[in-house]
């Protein structure tokens, strides 16, 4: 993954991840699963639905350490079957 997350940011710092996923009830959980794994922390995700409930958005605030660490967590969370898309 060729970014500049170091160029934009001083790290360690918190950054917002949204995750867009499909509807499911395991989707919070499967995403905080994995940034346990990658940035352990207390997460309190906020969660959206999409206007015809086909979808949920989840923010999320990330403690990141490096350009490396958050690309780690991009690439992580968009492996997640229920995840559409990381921004």
């Amino acid at each position: 993954m060729e970014t500049q997350f170091d160029q934009l940011l001083d790290f360690p710092c918190f950054q917002t991840f949204r995750v867009l996923g499909l509807a499911d009830e395991q989707l919070t959980s499967v995403v905080v699963e994995c940034l346990q794994i990658h940035a352990p922390g207390d997460y309190a995700p906020s969660l959206k639905p999409s206007a015809k409930g086909n979808y949920h958005s989840l923010s999320l605030s990330v403690k990141v350490t490096s350009k490396e660490h958050m690309e780690t967590i991009y690439t992580e969370l968009s492996a997640l079957e229920l995840v559409r898309v990381v921004i």
